[in-house]
């Protein structure tokens, strides 16, 4: 009675996620970051990002680290406090991150020329932006 009754706990259990691979197949894993800029500073952090992350992104998806990016302006602000920009970057899976922190170094190295003109951009970048949130979503595909 007891394998009984630890059977239907079981299915209990798992039968959620059952239920939901009816309705939907998985598919790639985006990393959002959703970013405040300082008023004023539109036109200096879009070049910033024209001319550094742009490159560097590139660069990722040639080698195969990355499957896409976007960048996105937000055309409706809800508070002053609001986010203007989200980048949005595409890997395949979350097996595609692993390893990644050390491959994006060299990326870095390779594009801008090291870990000090890397931290330079980033204080630079820190006085005209703020990052509101960063977020890892899972796409899903209905059926």
């Amino acid at each position: 009675m007891k394998k009984f009754y630890g059977l239907v706990v079981t299915l209990l259990l798992f039968a959620p996620a059952l239920f939901a691979q009816e309705h939907y197949s998985e598919g790639p894993i985006w990393r959002i970051q959703l970013i405040r800029v300082k008023p004023t500073a539109m036109d200096a952090y879009l070049t910033s990002l024209r001319q550094s992350t742009k490159p560097l992104i590139e660069e990722q998806k040639k080698q195969g680290m990355i499957m896409d990016y976007k960048i996105f302006l937000k055309q409706t602000k809800n508070t002053p406090e609001d986010w203007d920009i989200a980048v949005a970057i595409e890997y395949k899976n979350y097996a595609a991150m692993d390893g990644l922190a050390a491959k994006g170094e060299a990326v870095r190295d390779k594009i801008m020329g090291g870990k000090g003109a890397a931290q330079q951009l980033g204080e630079k970048r820190a006085e005209i932006r703020e990052i509101i949130s960063s977020e890892l979503l899972q796409e899903i595909f209905l059926k």
